[in-house]
């Protein structure tokens, strides 16, 4: 088996990502197994939304439902997130969705017991930038809303903090490319806050910086 540090999506990539298609893109990582999480997932779960798109909103990795389906925030955080951008202004069908690891990664206690999530590692993380890195290059968003703290790490390195950072507008060369970003907490994040309504709105809070930016 493959040490830590031969973790790459690498050579799963179609031979040129940055002149492939999405749906390319999206066929060639149906196959990745350029680290150990998909054998336990049921399925890549990649990006979703148009090439156009000026928004790209970057999380963490599939959820227990994103992995059952196969698309990105299907479940509780998705349909939340999607509340909130609709308060902040920002038009759910103008983004791309995805996430900085494409297979759930998770435990179980035994076979039919919940899956419950597990965050990834910096070399997984590392391992499936290049997809990301792919999907940057062809959509061009005009801003990346990095949701949570995982998502900043694979975007910005492991000293990230998004509690430090939340709201913000940052300008920083992301795999090569000048590309400006607005962090923010994962939705799921919200759902378990002791004050989810407070936390609701100051999700709706950083949302409305993106929103400014792109006015």
């Amino acid at each position: 088996m493959a040490s830590e540090d031969d973790y790459t999506a690498e050579p799963f990539l179609p031979e040129d990502p940055e002149k492939a298609t999405l749906t390319a893109l999206r066929r060639a990582a149906a196959g990745c197994q350029g680290c150990p999480l998909y054998r336990d997932a049921t399925q890549t779960v990649f990006g979703a939304g148009k090439a156009t798109a000026h928004v790209m909103l970057v999380g963490e990795q599939p959820g227990d439902q994103e992995d059952r389906q196969g698309r990105p925030f299907v479940g509780p955080a998705g349909k939340l997130l999607d509340r909130a951008l609709a308060e902040a202004g920002i038009d759910p069908d103008d983004t791309y969705v995805t996430n900085a690891v494409k297979h759930f990664k998770f435990t179980q206690a035994e076979p039919k017991k919940r899956r419950i999530h597990k965050a990834p590692s910096l070399r997984e993380m590392t391992a499936c930038a290049p997809w990301l890195a792919a999907e940057l290059a062809l959509v061009e968003p005009e801003l990346i809303v990095v949701l949570g703290a995982t998502a900043g790490k694979a975007l910005l390195g492991s000293s990230f903090k998004v509690t430090q950072v939340r709201g913000t507008v940052l300008e920083e060369e992301i795999h090569g490319r000048p590309e400006r970003l607005v962090p923010t907490v994962h939705p799921s994040s919200v759902l378990r806050a002791d004050d989810r309504e407070a936390a609701f709105q100051g999700l709706v809070s950083d949302l409305k910086v993106a929103a400014r930016v792109l006015a």
